[in-house]
C-alpha cells in the first residue's frame, strides 16, 4: 500500500513535485525495499534445527497395500498377497534452495519401515531451518555401518532387538529388504514366498552390492519449508509392485520361492531403487 502511494505521487503528472521531494521520495522507497529484503533473508534462520518428518507410505500400484488382506498382480500375471514389508532407510541429504548441501548426522539417520507398524512410517530429522528442493536417502544399511561394532548398532539397528530379523548373522551383513507373501503360483509349502535382500559390497572379500540411493526432486510436488514450530512433511509413495515389475520381472516361485543372499536379490534391488517416489509436501 505504502509503495503503491508512493508510486503515485511520483509518476501523476498533476503532482509537481520539486526535485528534493523526489530525492526524498526514493530514498524511502529504497530503504523500504532494504527492509522488506532483510525480512525475507532472515524468514529462515540455519543455525536453528527444526523438525522434518518423511512419510513413506506403502501402497501397490493405485491400490493401497493391505496386508494379508489385499490381493494383487504382478507382470507376469500372477496373483499374490503381501504378509510382510519391511526395509531400512539411511543416510539422508538434502538440498536447499539457495545451493547449500546438508548432510544428517549418521547417527541419526538410520530407520526401519515396518508396514505392521504405523509408527515407523514417519522417520522424524532434525534439519537447519531453510526451503529444501532435493532429498536423497539409501535403501539399505552402508558398509561402514555394517562393519562398526555392535556397541555401535543401537536402536533400530539392534541385531538382538530391533533388527533381530533383519540381519544374517552367518553373514554379518544386514537384509536391507523383506517381502513376503504368498501366490497359488508358488509351490513351496503354503504357497509362501520370502525375497530377503542385503549385501553391502565387504571390504577384504567384496560381494554383492545391493545399496541404492534413491534421489528425490522436490519441486514439482512441493519443496519443504521447514521452521522451528511449524510441521512439515514430505510424503512419499512406496510402490512395492516394483520390487517385483522393473528392470527384471520377477516370475514367483521361479526359479525359486525364497532369496537369502546378495547375489540372489540383486535383481530385486535393481527393482527397489525406483520403488520410491515424491507425492507432495505438506508445509
Amino acid at each position: 500500500m505504502l509503495i503503491a502511494r508512493i508510486l503515485r505521487l511520483l509518476f501523476n503528472n498533476k503532482n509537481r513535485l520539486r526535485p528534493y521531494m523526489k530525492k526524498v521520495i526514493f530514498s524511502t522507497l529504497a530503504v523500504t525495499f532494504l527492509l522488506l529484503s532483510c525480512k525475507k533473508n532472515k524468514e529462515y534462520n540455519s543455525s536453528v534445527l527444526a523438525d522434518l518428518t518423511v512419510e513413506f507410505d506403502q501402497v501397490a500400484g493405485s491400490s493401497d497395500l493391505d496386508l494379508n488382506t489385499g490381493s494383487y498382480t504382478n507382470a507376469m500375471g500372477q496373483s499374490f498377497n503381501v504378509t510382510k514389508v519391511k526395509y531400512f532407510v539411511s543416510n539422508f541429504i538434502l538440498t536447499n534452495t539457495d545451493g547449500t548441501v546438508y548432510t544428517v548426522p549418521q547417527d541419526e539417520c538410520y530407520f526401519l519401515i515396518d508396514e505392521s507398524d504405523l509408527s515407523s512410517h514417519m522417520p522424524l530429522l532434525k534439519v537447519p531451518e531453510g526451503e529444501y528442493k532435493t532429498l536423497s536417502f539409501m535403501i539399505g544399511v552402508d558398509s561402514l555401518r555394517n562393519t562398526m561394532d555392535v556397541s555401535q548398532r543401537t536402536g533400530v539397528l539392534d541385531v538382538s532387538g530391533a533388527a533381530a530379523d533383519m540381519y544374517w548373522t552367518w553373514n554379518s551383513g544386514y537384509i536391507f529388504l523383506k517381502l513376503e507373501g504368498t501366490s497359488p503360483d508358488v509351490s513351496a509349502p503354503g504357497n509362501i514366498f520370502k525375497y530377503h535382500v542385503g549385501g553391502f559390497g565387504g571390504y577384504s572379500s567384496p560381494t554383492t552390492n545391493n545399496l541404492r540411493t534413491v534421489m528425490l526432486d522436490l519441486t514439482s510436488g512441493g519443496t519443504a519449508k521447514v521452521k522451528s514450530g511449524k510441521s512439515t512433511n514430505i510424503y512419499l509413495t512406496v510402490d512395492i509392485l516394483k520390487i517385483l515389475n522393473g528392470t527384471t520381472n520377477i516370475t514367483l516361485g521361479t526359479p525359486t520361492a525364497e532369496v537369502h543372499s546378495p547375489v540372489a536379490g540383486e535383481p530385486l534391488a535393481n527393482n527397489y531403487a525406483s520403488m520410491i517416489s515424491h507425492d507432495h509436501t505438506e508445509n
